[in-house]
C-alpha cells in the first residue's frame, strides 16, 4: 500500500527533531502524534508539514514552539478526585512513617497536580518533611507551573474536585484572586523543585517514595510505555507507590510483576521487593 505524503513528511520531521535536537517522538502513539503535528503546522500557517522541517533545522528558537505543540499540558486541580481521596486515605498514612519523603511528579505539565498533592500533604501534616520533584520536557509548561497563576474560571470546578477529594477546608484558602486570575499561595511551592526531564531519553531522576505520572503514558506507544514504567520502578524505593492516570495500566507491561495493586481501578500500585 502506498504511503501518504503526510506520513512521509511526518517521518522526516521526527527524524529532524531527533538528529538536530535530540528529541525522540518515534515511540509516541501514532494517531495522537500525527494529529498534533498537523495542528502545529496549521497553527504556523503552513500548507504542509515540510515547512516545519526547515524551521526545526535552521531556527533554534523554534523548538520551544514545537515542544509546546507536541506536548499535552492539559490538567486540572484534583483531577479525578477519587484518586486524590485514595492517596489521602491509603498512601499518605504509609508515607507518614518516614522522616523524609521524596515524591516525583513526572510530566507535571502546568503544575495543577503538583499543587493538588501539596495541599493533600499540607492537610495531612506531612508537607514539611516532603521534597517534591516536578518534571516535564516542556520548558514553557514548567515556567507556567512555577508561576502558579491560572484562569479564575477554573476555580469553581477545582473547588468541587477538592471537596470530592476530601478537602479539609475551602480551596479558596490556598489562592488569591485578582482580575480574571488566581495565584496559588507561595507556601505550596516551598518544597517543590521544578526540573526538565524527558521520559523518552533521560535516566532515573531520584529515589522516590511516590511517583505520580498521570495521563502521560496514554500518548506513548508500547515500547515507550515500558521504558517509562521501568524508570518509575527503578526510581522507587521498596514499598514505594506508583500512581498513573485512570485510563492507563501496568497490566501488560513486563514490570507489572514487581507491583501489587493498592487500588487497581484507580491505578495506584505499590512496589514489592526489588530483585
Amino acid at each position: 500500500m502506498a504511503v501518504s505524503p503526510d506520513d512521509i513528511e511526518i517521518e522526516l520531521f521526527l527524524r529532524a527533531l531527533q538528529q538536530r535536537h535530540g528529541y525522540d517522538f518515534s515511540q509516541y502513539a501514532p494517531a495522537s502524534l500525527k494529529r498534533r503535528i498537523v495542528q502545529l503546522s496549521h497553527s504556523q500557517g503552513m500548507r504542509t508539514i515540510s515547512g516545519l522541517i526547515e524551521r526545526v533545522l535552521y531556527e533554534p528558537g523554534f523548538m520551544s514552539v514545537v515542544l509546546e505543540g507536541l506536548s499535552v499540558p492539559v490538567s486540572e486541580m484534583f483531577r479525578d478526585p477519587q484518586v486524590f481521596r485514595a492517596l489521602r486515605d491509603h498512601v499518605l498514612p504509609v508515607l507518614a512513617s518516614y522522616s523524609q519523603v521524596n515524591i516525583w511528579l513526572a510530566g507535571c505539565a502546568h503544575g495543577q497536580e503538583v499543587y493538588s498533592l501539596a495541599i493533600l500533604l499540607e492537610e495531612a501534616g506531612l508537607y514539611d518533611r516532603c521534597q517534591l520533584y516536578a518534571t516535564d520536557f516542556n520548558d514553557a509548561a514548567l515556567w507556567q507551573a512555577q508561576e502558579a497563576i491560572y484562569p479564575a474560571r477554573e476555580a469553581q470546578l477545582w473547588s468541587r474536585n477538592y471537596a470530592a477529594a476530601g478537602g479539609a477546608h475551602s480551596l479558596a484558602d490556598y489562592y488569591s484572586a485578582r482580575y480574571e486570575l488566581i495565584k496559588l499561595d507561595e507556601r505550596l511551592r516551598r518544597n517543590v523543585i521544578f526540573a526538565n526531564h524527558n521520559l523518552v531519553t533521560d535516566d532515573v531522576f531520584c529515589e522516590a517514595h511516590l511517583v505520580l505520572c498521570r495521563n502521560v503514558l496514554i500518548y506513548f506507544g508500547d515500547t515507550l510505555q515500558d521504558r517509562a514504567l521501568n524508570l518509575f520502578r527503578d526510581s522507587l524505593r521498596r514499598g514505594g507507590f506508583l500512581c498513573l492516570g485512570i485510563r492507563e495500566s501496568i497490566d501488560f507491561a513486563p514490570s507489572a510483576r514487581d507491583f501489587s495493586a493498592v487500588d487497581a481501578k484507580l491505578r495506584i500500585y505499590q512496589l514489592g521487593n526489588k530483585s
